[in-house]
Formats: structure tokens, C-alpha cells, sequence
């Protein structure tokens, strides 16, 4: 897969659940709640050490599911992420290192930014899908559109995350530089370890409506 190919289906989706799983066991419920609430598409951070046992289990047991690896911090969890069948990989910072190792393994990477002078560096590396953390507070949607604004021609693309929520999601999809955004409300962690996979699936329901008013697109 081509960096390309994960800007279309982040595109078509433009909400990507990230989600922190302590227990294999939640991982196929976890995913059918998603795919129920019209969200085929998922980042399993690696906040836990049963992240790529998860990863491994999605790919084998739900294909349909469009699933990547987040929290790459090291070169252990980029191996990790790519043995397990990871299909992207994220990470909250800028690693020049990581990105390169991870166009070595053709895995479409996107490092996070803050700042005018890491966009700088992550097009240099030839990245321009970019994760924008941690967006609400670094000034949330007016960041945005003011970063955007000196790089625009460079075709740099936004996937904020951090902060973002049902009640901003709108506000983030209007902005033309932004291709998704990546939201934790969308599973919170109570809600996995509790098996509460209605509100999942509902809280999905409602974000792909939103997605689907502003923009005509959706799985």
C-alpha cells in the first residue's frame, strides 16, 4: 500500500477511531462495533502490550477492517506493527529515523507535527499526510487553517487528533487541508474493558452522519 491509498480511505472515512486495547479478547467485538457503526477503519495505539497481538488478530479475522498501528515510537514497535499486518502506522512526533525506516518496510507512515518548522522537516522526508497533535491544544481548528495557510501549495495534508470530539468534529472536517481526524471519544477505554460496544457503535453512528452531511462520503 501507497501513502496515497491511505489519504483515500482516511478521506472516506474521515474519522479514524484510536484505541488503546489491554486485552486481545476485546478485539473482534471491538472491531464489529465499529464496523456496525459504519467506521470499517481503526489506529490500535501501542500504549499496551497486547497491541500487536491485536493488529495480527483483525488482519486475520476481519479483512474489511482498515487497520493501522499508533504510538510508533521505536523501531521495535514499527517491526511489530509490520509483522503483525499494520496496513499504516502513526506516530505523535517526528522521528526522522522511524519515517525512514518505515519507507524501507513500504509501510505508509504519518509522524505527528506541532510546529511550522516539523512540517518543514517531515516534507523533507517526503511525508505529506501529517498527524496534527495535540490539536485542541495547540489551537484546535484556527492552528489549522493558519499552518495551512504557508504550505497549501505544497499539497501537506492535516489528520488532527488530540482533543477532538463530537462536538468540534465539524468544525475540524470543514477545514480543506484536514483529511480525517483521529478521535479516542469515538471507544474510550471504559467503554472497551466494560463491553459497552452500543455506545461504541453509536457514537460511530453519529460521526459518520456528521461526515456524510459535510462531505457526501462514507463507508
Amino acid at each position: 500500500m501507497h501513502t496515497t491509498e491511505l489519504s483515500e480511505q482516511l478521506t472516506t472515512a474521515g474519522v479514524v477511531p484510536v484505541i488503546s486495547i489491554a486485552d486481545a479478547c476485546n478485539a473482534l467485538p471491538m472491531a464489529d462495533a465499529l464496523v456496525l457503526g459504519g467506521l470499517p477503519i481503526v489506529e490500535i495505539t501501542f500504549r499496551t502490550p497486547a497491541a500487536a497481538e491485536v493488529i495480527r488478530i483483525l488482519r486475520r479475522e476481519r479483512p474489511n477492517v482498515f487497520v493501522g498501528a499508533g504510538t510508533v515510537l521505536t523501531m521495535e514497535n514499527l517491526q511489530s506493527a509490520k509483522d503483525a499486518g499494520a496496513q499504516f502506522a502513526v506516530a505523535p512526533g517526528l522521528n526522522p529515523e522511524i519515517v525512514q525506516a518505515a519507507q524501507r518496510l513500504g509501510l505508509p507512515f504519518m509522524p505527528g507535527v506541532a510546529t511550522a518548522g516539523e512540517i518543514e522537516r517531515a516534507l523533507s522526508l517526503g511525508c505529506k499526510l501529517l498527524k496534527f497533535f495535540p490539536a485542541e491544544l495547540l489551537g484546535g481548528v484556527e492552528m489549522v487553517v493558519a499552518l495551512t495557510a504557508p504550505y497549501s501549495h505544497t499539497g501537506v495534508r492535516f489528520v488532527p487528533t488530540g482533543g477532538v470530539t463530537a462536538s468540534n468534529l465539524e468544525a475540524y472536517l470543514r477545514c480543506e487541508s484536514v483529511t480525517a481526524v483521529g478521535g479516542t471519544w469515538l471507544a474510550p477505554k471504559e467503554d472497551v474493558t466494560s463491553d459497552n460496544w452500543e455506545a461504541i457503535t453509536q457514537r460511530c453512528c453519529d460521526a459518520v452522519k456528521q461526515v456524510r452531511k459535510l462531505r457526501g462520503t462514507s463507508r
